[in-house]
């Protein structure tokens, strides 16, 4: 999607636990929810 919108250099980081200490980290955790961090430029 990022690199069909015109982003280029697209770097995706590694899967991040965003529910640590959260009351519904321990459903998160059996579904492998995770968060991740973009960071791509797009050139003008």
């Amino acid at each position: 999607m990022l690199k069909k919108s015109g982003f280029t250099d697209i770097k995706v980081s590694p899967g991040i636990d965003t529910f640590g200490g959260a009351s519904g980290e321990e459903n998160a955790k059996q579904f492998e929810v995770k968060g991740y961090v973009f960071l791509a430029r797009k050139p003008y």
